[in-house]
């Protein structure tokens, strides 16, 4: 294993072969970009994928979507769940370093982001040569938050390795830990199996998966402060004099190459084997937007430019101004003793609006709508309703009990 500044001149060549000689740097530091060596290959004229129609331009009344380099592709309303576009969705593939959302996210969950993280040996060196770094030193101090910062904006691989080992005290628990959380989000063709998403052919996701972690990561506050971020600097440490100046590889935000109006933010990711992969959040007016796209080229930003333009051009929120009055429901005969004796049925109350979200001058009359009772082992009920456009999903509302109801008004106000 090498060993300080002669392990920094071999990483520093090998990228720069790898890389084409396309490097960036600061002051004391030289970063390689985890998407310049997908720069150097002049892509096909089309991908294999390019014409293939998208899944969704067979539901009734839908606008057809947009051809896209990418293999794979998911594009989502964050707020009613509305599927607005998808390619291939449950095709394995592998994510590269858009894993670093989980690992994010766990981090954010698990972690005070003021702790001080000392990096081991095996979190410093335990990357291939050439991968994306701060090259960060074995016994070198840094606070969770700036961890996360280099995780998220210059995607450092050994980061990743060094917040599993605080997380979870080992790498191996901290992956177990990822199987666990994706599988808690509904992920039923994901496998992780690092959390920096170097290539492994037992780490892979799909598009829909990756589409449920980046959907619970932005709804995650902390995260959102990571992934929106543009522009960070560490201040000199106990091993670096110099400051780091890190950067969000995100060429959409805005001021950089592909800036796209609205884009708030995302995750980039590059191998050889995963091709492109690239998650972006966007808003406009009233609809906050996630792409996911899987194995593309150029970065994958065109694919998530027509992505977004399709999603912004072709949809809107439609509040459905649905009956304010509850919704009665019979108890068991046992249940009202378990939970409170109110009689022989409860009344549920909508928290909020009901939105859907559909191609434009849709008719939501038409809508059909299907509910179903969530039971819980123990305590209230809840009425979860969907609403559908040729049995495509466009929206839902949930309603709660009156109690249940007041301590939620209760938690958002607050």
């Amino acid at each position: 294993m090498f060993k300080g500044n002669f392990y920094k001149i071999i990483k520093q060549g090998m990228s720069a072969l790898l890389c084409g000689g396309l490097l960036f740097s600061q002051p004391g530091i030289i970063y390689a970009s985890e998407n310049t060596a997908a720069q150097v290959t002049a892509a096909p004229e089309h991908s294999s994928t390019y014409s293939q129609a998208a899944d969704t331009d067979s539901i009734k009344g839908w606008p057809a979507g947009p051809n896209i380099e990418g293999e794979s592709a998911v594009l989502m309303d964050a707020v009613t769940d509305t599927v607005l576009y998808s390619k291939n969705a449950d095709n394995k593939l592998y994510p590269a370093s858009i894993t670093k959302i989980m690992t994010a996210l766990l981090v954010c969950e698990n972690l005070d982001m003021n702790d001080s993280l000392t990096m081991s040996e095996a979190a410093a060196y335990g990357i291939e040569a050439g991968s994306s770094t701060i090259y960060a030193e074995t016994g070198e101090v840094f606070t969770v938050e700036q961890a996360v910062m280099a995780l998220m904006l210059e995607s450092a691989n050994e980061m990743a390795l060094a917040l599993a080992e605080k997380t979870s005290g080992s790498v191996k628990k901290f992956v177990e830990l990822m199987n666990q959380r994706a599988a808690q989000l509904g992920c039923k063709h994901t496998h992780f199996n690092n959390p920096n998403g170097l290539h492994d052919e037992k780490h892979y996701t799909t598009a829909s998966d990756m589409m449920k972690i980046a959907k619970a990561a932005w709804y995650n506050p902390l995260f959102r402060k990571f992934v929106t971020t543009q522009t960070y600097e560490i201040p000199p440490t106990n091993k670096q004099p110099e400051t780091r100046y890190l950067l969000n590889h995100h060429k959409m935000l805005a001021g950089q190459s592909y800036a796209y109006d609205g884009v708030l933010g995302g995750k980039t990711g590059y191998t050889t084997n995963a091709g492109n992969t690239l998650v972006t959040y966007a808003k406009r007016g009233n609809s906050i937007l996630i792409a996911v796209v899987l194995n593309s080229t150029n970065g994958a930003f065109p694919d998530t430019a027509s992505l977004l333009d399709y999603g912004f051009n072709n949809f809107e929120k439609a509040d459905l101004n649905v009956d304010p009055n509850p919704v009665t429901t019979p108890f068991l005969p046992c249940e009202k003793y378990l939970l409170k004796d109110n009689g022989n049925t409860s009344l549920f109350h909508y928290i909020r609006h009901v939105y859907v979200t559909v191609p434009i001058g849709t008719d939501t009359g038409a809508l059909t709508k299907k509910q179903w009772v969530l039971n819980n082992s123990v305590g209230p009920k809840r009425i979860k309703s969907k609403y559908y456009l040729d049995d495509h999903m466009v929206g839902y509302g949930m309603q709660y009990e009156k109690e249940i109801l007041s301590d939620l008004l209760l938690q958002t106000s607050l």
